[in-house]
């Protein structure tokens, strides 16, 4: 029996050995799937504080458009009309009122970094026609204020100074679509500017089927394109189907056209459910489809990028499906999502435009039965969980 012992001794070690390297491995196996189960990429969380309530009783109707100016002072515009129709909320608008409370806000909105209320401004006015159905906000280098509109008469651009003194209308209300017209254009859903080139890029859009591009000083067409740089065609089109060839011509509405700062231009093709990417003189680059099987309004509503030089990541908004998309932007490819359908803070009702400010937080709005500005604070670079996140809730504990 004293023989055996150093032979027990050495089959002892051997099993610790195997069981160690087997821990070893199954600890591999743990990383691995975690590394598979997250991703490096932008982290964000709502900030449910943020803004801070309006004055006056005033309250929002659909928002319908988002933008930053170089103070990080964040612009709205909504339709307070649609919220008029509401008798239990606008008492105030009633003749004669019937209540002490509410009333719908002038339809451009501005909040300083803090969410504080700042100024609102915006509606009829002498020297301009006011869209019908006012419809996007874009802040330019100069923080002028421009928006477009597209209701039925809506063919024309409106250009305002920092604090919602007219400047400028382009191109004549109430035209037909024609979406190789020169002089005017069909119901814009949103304008973008290429600071260095002195260019507006214009997402029109919800009658015309184009990307039109136009000097920043003048407003005069310089060119134009529809999809894969094809020549626009306002033919009547199918409604779309997944399954289906892909269309060669944009859908309505071309709903964003955002220029990046390495040459590119990313465009909204809203209900074909399609990124297109472009060179700035409109040669067709590549594409990506999003959610291709959501039907309706489709899920590629609106663009940022994030706020490194290299606009490393591509922000998407996606009213249809209610999330925000954080994809790389070179390869198009989805990293991470979050957000869900719902009435709570970082839930959405149609998340329908998207922006940043210089710090890299995200600032989303709501149309239809949304009417809510958010925002998404951001908190760095780091391993979110791949795929649906869900609500980004703030970590922080409660006191």
């Amino acid at each position: 029996m004293p023989m055996a012992r150093p032979a027990m001794r050495s089959a002892t070690r051997w099993t610790l050995l195997l069981a160690t390297l087997a821990a070893l491995g199954g600890a591999r196996a743990v990383l691995q799937a975690n590394d598979r189960q997250t991703v490096q990429a932008p982290r964000f969380e709502v900030d449910p504080l943020w803004p801070r309530p309006l004055p006056n009783h005033w309250i929002l109707g659909s928002v319908i458009g988002v933008g930053v100016d170089s103070r990080d002072h964040v612009f709205i515009i909504h339709r307070g009309d649609s919220t008029l129709n509401q008798r239990t909320e606008t008492g105030m608008n009633a003749n004669p009122p019937i209540s002490e409370c509410c009333q719908a806000a002038p339809p451009i909105v501005e909040f300083d970094p803090a969410g504080n209320f700042v100024r609102a401004w915006g509606g009829p006015g002498q020297g301009y026609e006011w869209p019908t159905s006012n419809h996007g906000v874009a802040v330019d280098d100069k923080d002028n204020i421009w928006i477009g509109g597209n209701g039925a008469q809506d063919s024309h651009i409106l250009k305002f100074s920092h604090d919602g003194k007219f400047l400028a209308q382009y191109g004549t209300p109430k035209q037909a679509t024609n979406s190789n017209d020169s002089t005017h254009f069909g119901r814009v859903a949103k304008i973008t500017f290429d600071v260095k080139a002195q260019e507006a890029y214009v997402a029109d859009g919800y009658g015309n089927k184009r990307v039109a591009v136009l000097d920043m000083a003048t407003g005069k067409l310089k060119r134009y394109w529809g999809a894969y740089g094809n020549k626009p065609d306002d033919a009547r089109m199918p409604p779309y189907d997944p399954s289906a060839p892909l269309a060669q011509q944009f859908r309505n509405p071309v709903h964003c056209a955002e220029p990046s700062n390495d040459g590119l231009v990313y465009v909204c093709d809203r209900p074909n459910d399609r990124i297109q990417v472009f060179q700035k003189d409109g040669k067709f680059v590549k594409e990506m489809r999003i959610a291709p099987n959501t039907r309706g309004d489709g899920s590629v509503w609106d663009i940022a990028f994030s706020k490194d030089p290299a606009q490393k990541y591509l922000y998407l908004a996606d009213g249809k499906n209610e999330r925000v998309y954080v994809l790389d932007r070179q390869s198009l490819e989805t990293l991470t999502y979050f957000g869900d359908g719902g009435r709570q803070p970082g839930q959405f009702f149609a998340v329908h435009s998207i922006a940043t400010d210089s710090k890299g937080n995200i600032y989303t709005t709501e149309t239809y039965e949304g009417k809510r500005l958010q925002k998404f604070t951001y908190k760095g670079i780091g391993a979110v969980k791949r795929g649906a996140q869900g609500v980004p809730w703030p970590t922080a504990p409660r006191r």
